[in-house]
């Protein structure tokens, strides 16, 4: 017998993500300040159906800017290109217009450094990309009796479906936070609701804004509260609602969409 014991621990078998389906730019444009706005485009992305709001959905990206786009390998826990290496994959809240099952739109907050805001800075008409999902979305509690909803620009897509499919009965509080004024922009609900807009101060942190909407918000019993944005602001803010606030976890979606300082 070998001196070095055999390691029985079993291998984690995650379920395999719905297939990647090929697309390519058709439009770029730009909706405010940070922000660009990306328009794919495919024959597969008509078998794509994303029920619920806030839903989400992969972006596979060419391994290095003007490389060949290559769809990896599912390994039974992760994507793997054929060399092993980790492809580029970033994920995103889709945007689908009405009658319009061939495309897809992608807002893509830009920061230094990022790969998927790198790439859609140079996009170009004709770029591949791939696209796999949906993801889980939002399904609002039928007993809720109001909804308190911030979330920085990263999850502005998110929060503009979210007011849209929230019943008219129930009131919506939204609170976003944004890096300047340009980026404040009219959302396009069709329903009202409480919209509020706070640009950062300079020096301060990612989600300061968030926390002082959570911290002035009205949060009487059955108001449900869906919050995303940087990851560590999340967790201030969860720890502010449960201990401070006392706000059961169950009233709760708090999401982590990016880290700092990635």
């Amino acid at each position: 017998m070998s001196e070095q014991a055999e390691d029985r621990r079993p291998v984690r078998v995650r379920r395999e993500p719905p297939p990647f389906r090929r697309v390519a730019v058709v439009g770029v444009g730009h909706p405010g300040d940070h922000v660009v706005r990306v328009v794919v485009n495919g024959p597969d992305l008509d078998e794509l159906t994303v029920d619920e709001p806030a839903a989400s959905v992969r972006l596979l990206l060419p391994s290095t800017p003007g490389s060949e786009l290559v769809i990896p390998a599912w390994n039974g826990n992760e994507f793997l290109l054929e060399d092993g290496s980790r492809p580029v994959i970033r994920t995103f809240t889709p945007i689908r217009k009405p009658g319009d099952r061939s495309a897809l739109t992608l807002d893509v907050v830009t920061h230094e450094g990022g790969v998927a805001s790198g790439w859609a800075v140079r996009a170009a008409i004709g770029d591949q990309a791939a696209i796999s999902g949906p993801g889980r979305g939002y399904a609002p509690d039928p007993d809720a009796s109001a909804f308190f909803l911030t979330g920085d620009e990263s999850a502005v897509p998110a929060m503009t479906q979210l007011v849209t499919a929230l019943s008219p009965r129930w009131p919506v509080h939204v609170g976003i936070e944004v890096r300047s004024s340009g980026a404040i922009r009219v959302l396009g609900v069709d329903r009202a609701a409480t919209i509020e807009w706070r640009v950062l101060s300079e020096g301060d942190l990612p989600g300061s804004a968030q926390m002082a909407f959570a911290e002035a918000a009205n949060l009487e019993r059955g108001t449900k509260i869906w919050a995303a944005g940087e990851a560590a602001a999340m967790q201030r803010i969860r720890q502010y609602l449960f201990k401070d606030r006392g706000i059961d976890r169950s009233d709760t979606m708090i999401r982590g969409y990016w880290k700092r300082p990635r």
